[in-house]
């Protein structure tokens, strides 16, 4: 989320990427230059005593969560962490060359098709002995989204959070408004907000990753996890009648959306929410990081995206998972193994929750007693799903999603008008991006 975001953590504005981008391109993240040992000629990345780990952390809370969980292992193992943080959405755009370079012994990633893109090209070393030690902390939809297509392990999860509409308590309280648990009903409901004068859904896109999961979310509830799936693998098509009714409901509740929303940050719409002068918004639990007052937080409230067919029902939540990789040649394998063992354990996840309430654990092991009720909903909700999904950057390939989607997205919600060759023009590029390797 993303992400994008979908680690959905927050990206930096446009000028800064561009800036990254024009100070030497991939050496931001060291294609094919040792991230700190450049200067130091080698000497801590081959050092037993350290290990070092490729960071997309660089937002404020999930930093320090990570830095945590560090001082911790070091205290157990006495093995220093070397940290190399790069910008999230810098990190994500250069992960390809990084990983062809020099990376790090140990790096964050995201669960399912994003781990297993990079473990097919051989660009990730199996990490099965891990497992072997960690696997009773974790339920068997973690371990399916942490293999590979060879059945090997190639990922530690240690994060997950749900995709949600959240709203304030209070406006629903003081307006009468109910939960809606059916489009029609949630129709409705943003029909109501509009004659209350409120944004009835706050929206930014400006990154071009929140949309994703708007698509995501009417269309697996439309046709279902299958469909979605298979869409997102390059297997069924964009030009699908399925696809277009997507679309065509999308467009039947976009005039409820913040307008000038290619315009605007997911941390600026979150804020309009955090003033009350939106009423919904569709966004990963870390919408919370933005309501830093205590009273505004305890407000803050959350349900499932409403039924479309219900054949689907509210089966599906979209949860993407964060977590570790193991590099192609770790210079410290020894120390790096040590590390992935203790970052899939119970006190690792206890650790970084305690920084990042936002998120819950991905182990089913973890104390969840100081559990915020959000983090407890959010929990229930991911356990109890018949199907987890992990947002469209990250269930697709990223290639395909940041060249493809998110420009003809954001197209859409400029336009809405011309859908039809509109989803032409996805499935001719899906055909030529899903035909290379």
């Amino acid at each position: 989320m993303h992400h994008t975001s979908p680690s959905g953590l927050s990206l930096p504005s446009p000028s800064r990427r561009t800036l990254l981008r024009g100070v030497g391109g991939a050496a931001v993240l060291g294609a094919g230059i040792p991230l700190l040992s450049a200067c130091g000629g080698g000497g801590t990345a081959s050092d037993p005593k350290t290990v070092t780990v490729g960071s997309n952390a660089s937002d404020a809370v999930p930093k320090k969560a990570f830095a945590d969980i560090y001082a911790a292992f070091k205290k157990e193992s006495g093995l220093t962490v070397d940290v190399n943080t790069k910008d999230h959405n810098t990190f994500q755009e250069q992960i390809n060359s990084y990983l062809q370079g020099t990376p790090d012994d140990v790096f964050n990633w995201f669960a399912g098709y994003r781990m297993q893109f990079f473990a097919a090209k051989g660009l990730a070393t199996p990490i099965d002995d891990v497992w072997k030690t960690i696997e009773g902390n974790f339920p068997d939809a973690m371990k399916g989204l942490s293999k590979g297509e060879d059945g090997k392990y190639y990922f530690v999860p240690l994060y997950t959070y749900p995709w949600a509409l959240f709203y304030r308590k209070s406006v629903f309280q003081e307006k009468g408004y109910e939960v809606p648990t059916t489009w029609d009903d949630f129709v409705a409901l943003c029909k109501q907000m509009q004659k209350d004068k409120l944004v009835p859904i706050a929206f930014g896109d400006k990154d071009a990753w929140p949309a994703l999961g708007t698509f995501d979310q009417i269309n697996f509830r439309a046709n279902g996890y299958d469909f979605h799936v298979e869409l997102m693998a390059g297997k069924a098509s964009w030009t699908d009648a399925k696809v277009r009714k997507a679309f065509d409901l999308w467009a039947e509740i976009l005039p409820y959306h913040q307008e000038g929303a290619t315009g605007r940050t997911w941390q600026d719409a979150a804020q309009t929410l955090a003033s009350k002068k939106a009423g919904m918004y569709l966004l990963g639990t870390f919408v919370g990081q933005q309501f830093t007052n205590e009273a505004d937080r305890e407000d803050l409230d959350f349900f499932a995206f409403p039924e479309i067919d219900p054949a689907y029902g509210q089966d599906t939540v979209e949860a993407p998972t964060d977590g570790f990789m193991l590099s192609k040649a770790p210079k410290n394998k020894a120390g790096a193994v040590q590390l992935l063992e203790y970052l899939g354990s119970p006190a690792a996840e206890e650790i970084y929750l305690k920084s990042d309430p936002n998120v819950v654990a991905a182990s089913t092991k973890a104390d969840t007693s100081a559990y915020s009720p959000l983090q407890k909903k959010a929990y229930e909700m991911i356990s109890g799903a018949k199907s987890l999904t992990q947002f469209m950057d990250r269930d697709s390939r990223p290639d395909f999603t940041s060249t493809v989607m998110q420009p003809a997205l954001q197209k859409f919600i400029r336009d809405p008008k011309g859908i039809d060759s509109l989803l032409s023009s996805i499935e001719r590029q899906k055909k030529t991006i899903f035909a290379s390797s």
